[in-house]
C-alpha cells in the first residue's frame, strides 16, 4: 500500500512539472512584445505607411502584403532581394525597436531594428508607390 501511495504522488509531481512553465522567459518575450507594439508611430504621417508599418510590428504578414502591388520589388541596400521571401521569412521575427527619424512626406522610416539572427542595428524602410497608391518597391538597409 505505501509503494501505490508513494508512486501516485511521483506521478502527481511529475504532471504537475510537466505543466508548467518558465514564467521569467515568458514575461520577458511578452513584455519585449509589448513595447514593439506600443511604440509611438505619431511620428508617420503617411497612412498607408503606418497601417504596413503596424501589420509588420504586429507580424501580420497577410496584412503587410496587401498594401503592395503583386509584383512589389524589395532592395536590400540597393541589391534586389525575393521580395515575398523576405516577408514569409521576416515578417513575425524582425522589427522596429524606436522611430528615430521619418523622412520624405513620411515615406521613409529610419530607427533601431531588431532581428533574431543578426542583432540590434540602425536600418531604413524606404516605401515607394506607384500611381494608383500600392507600395511597388520596399528598399531597406542599414542606416548611418
Amino acid at each position: 500500500m505505501k509503494s501505490i501511495l508513494v508512486t501516485m504522488v511521483i506521478c502527481i509531481f511529475s504532471l504537475t512539472a510537466c505543466g508548467q512553465q518558465n514564467s521569467s522567459s515568458n514575461n520577458k518575450t511578452h513584455k519585449t512584445q509589448q513595447k514593439y507594439n506600443n511604440m509611438d508611430t505619431g511620428k508617420l504621417t503617411n497612412n498607408t505607411v503606418k497601417e504596413a508599418f503596424d501589420a509588420w510590428q504586429k507580424g501580420d504578414s497577410q496584412t503587410f502584403l496587401s498594401f503592395f502591388t503583386a509584383d512589389a520589388k524589395l532592395y536590400d541596400d540597393g541589391s534586389p532581394r525575393d521580395f515575398q521571401k523576405f516577408v514569409k521569412d521576416a515578417c513575425g521575427h524582425e522589427r522596429f525597436t524606436t522611430i528615430d527619424k521619418v523622412e520624405n512626406e513620411g515615406k521613409d522610416i529610419y530607427g533601431n531594428f531588431h532581428t533574431e539572427s543578426w542583432g540590434d542595428f540602425r536600418t531604413y524602410f524606404k516605401f515607394h508607390f506607384d500611381a494608383d497608391g500600392k507600395i511597388s518597391r520596399l528598399d531597406i538597409g542599414q542606416a548611418n
